[in-house]
């Protein structure tokens, strides 16, 4: 399972129809968050993604991705949580977030543990790894890939019988890539029964950014890029002023990037009642590109 779930896709301030940035990924039983926005906690409620996280991904500390934390480290402290939560983000957040997480008289069930990223630390975990983007923003900001580790190739099951290998256990053993010895002595190989190995999903966040090198890079190939688009053609010098992407620009680097799918989010609420325009903008560029909504689930399908 590859699932995500937006819990909010305006810029800067809510909207009735859009909550501030955050981003819920179940990967095969582990919920991840990307951004906190103020009132994320209640978005998870709502669009049913549990509160089981395991760690919470800021892409920087602007005020409209982080604040909700808060609240929400209070919420599972009262629900008696007693598991570690793992937040990660760039420079200052070994002193923000540890600030945050002290803020008032409530002491947390759990242990909170902080560390802070700079771009190029990956974060290994059990299949896959994160990588820290370098992106250009504002402040400090990172962007994020998720990159699965490879699968093993396809079964053969023509080639396992005609090596004599029995069905059963050892088929099994063989697809998870441990090599078999059959009763009469002789070893068989994975590589003798599998197929190429098939390539590991690869999803890519960009949270705020103007467009850059280092994501293009990091997008490369990617099943899914999420972007910001806060911008529309007609204020891109605003959106270079405040360092961030028009949608036609988010579109022309995953164009570039040749990722697979796109979808734009962090939109100015300049646009609540005309973001038709930013679709037309960046798919003048990218025929497929979609625009997320709150509550938006899909999954990502593994490849092979």
């Amino acid at each position: 399972m590859f699932r995500l779930t937006f819990l909010g896709t305006s810029a800067a301030q809510p909207t009735l129809a859009r909550n501030l940035s955050g981003l819920a990924v179940r990967r095969e039983g582990e919920l991840l968050l990307f951004d906190c926005g103020e009132g994320s906690q209640r978005q998870m409620m709502r669009y049913g993604t549990g509160f089981a996280v395991e760690a919470i991904f800021f892409t920087h500390f602007h005020a409209d991705h982080y604040l909700g934390l808060l609240g929400f480290l209070r919420t599972l402290s009262m629900q008696g949580r007693e598991a570690p939560l793992d937040l990660f983000g760039p420079a200052p957040a070994g002193t923000l977030l540890d600030k945050a997480i002290h803020l008032g008289y409530d002491r947390h069930s759990f242990p909170v543990r902080i560390h802070e990223l700079a771009g190029g630390d990956i974060v290994r975990r059990a299949g896959y790894q994160i990588e820290a983007v370098p992106v250009e923003h504002a402040i400090p900001a990172v962007g994020y890939a998720l990159v699965e580790e490879p699968r093993p190739g396809e079964f053969q099951l023509a080639k396992a019988q005609a090596l004599g290998v029995p069905p059963g256990p050892l088929f099994g053993r063989l697809q998870h890539g441990e090599a078999v010895q059959l009763g009469d002595g002789r070893t068989v190989q994975p590589t003798e029964v599998l197929g190429p190995a098939r390539r590991g999903r690869r999803f890519v966040v960009s949270g705020d950014t103007r467009p850059c090198e280092a994501l293009e890079r990091a997008a490369q190939d990617a099943d899914l890029l999420v972007h910001e688009a806060t911008f529309a053609d007609a204020d891109r010098p605003r959106a270079i002023e405040t360092s961030h992407c028009t949608a036609r620009e988010a579109a022309q680097l995953a164009k570039r990037a040749k990722v697979r799918r796109l979808l734009l989010t962090h939109f100015s609420s300049r646009y609540e009642d005309d973001l038709a325009q930013l679709a037309r903008e960046a798919r003048e560029e990218l025929p497929e590109t979609q625009l997320a909504h709150d509550g938006l689930t899909l999954e990502l399908p593994l490849n092979g």
